[in-house]
């Protein structure tokens, strides 16, 4: 895995969405994508939220046990909101939309539509940005935005209510299956 690479592309996205999804639109890596960009992210989301639970407090096993909770919450709601997002995505795209996008294409762009969720969870790991957090998911909007525009085809009539449904289920599919896993976990322990 090249995280010069990774970071390049994240930054290219981010700043410059429109112009990301007209290349990802002619030249694509496919399922390459996951194992090559989602996994490595959620692996470093779950290293930041592991690493940030020791910041400025002694380690002791309580804190381990609390880091590793913490770390696989993480680790499993971005994955698990990661193919959610994608199926539901999908299913709706195609009922609401009649648009009929593959299932690898669906992947892609919701793999790249959750990099401001990756992004804010790496940083929001090491060092405690609540407020910012919830604010700056916002310009996941624009990413989808341009991503349903630009990669997915979809119709300019149907593109703004297109956008709302997928952000809507981008954002909240991760935050959905931590909240699973946080009940979860307390239940079984």
């Amino acid at each position: 895995m090249n995280y010069k690479e990774l970071f390049n592309k994240m930054t290219f996205l981010l700043s410059s969405p429109t112009r990301f999804w007209e290349k990802e639109a002619t030249e694509g890596q496919g399922n390459r994508m996951m194992s090559e960009y989602v996994y490595p992210l959620i692996g470093l989301c779950g290293l930041a939220e592991f690493i940030g639970t020791f910041i400025g407090r002694d380690i002791s096993s309580e804190f381990f046990q609390w880091a590793l909770t913490r770390c696989c919450a993480v680790a499993v709601a971005l994955f698990g909101g990661f193919f959610l997002a994608a199926y539901l995505l999908d299913k709706i795209t195609w009922r609401w939309f009649d648009k009929y996008v593959s299932k690898e294409k669906m992947q892609v762009f919701v793999g790249y539509s959750m990099t401001v969720l990756f992004v804010l969870d790496i940083v929001n790991g090491l060092i405690s940005i609540e407020i910012l957090h919830w604010i700056l998911q916002l310009y996941t909007i624009v990413v989808v935005f341009e991503g349903a525009r630009k990669f997915l085809g979809i119709p300019e009539h149907r593109l703004t209510s297109y956008t709302l449904v997928a952000t809507v289920l981008i954002l909240l599919s991760p935050g959905v299956i931590e909240f699973i896993f946080n009940r979860l976990s307390v239940i079984l322990n």
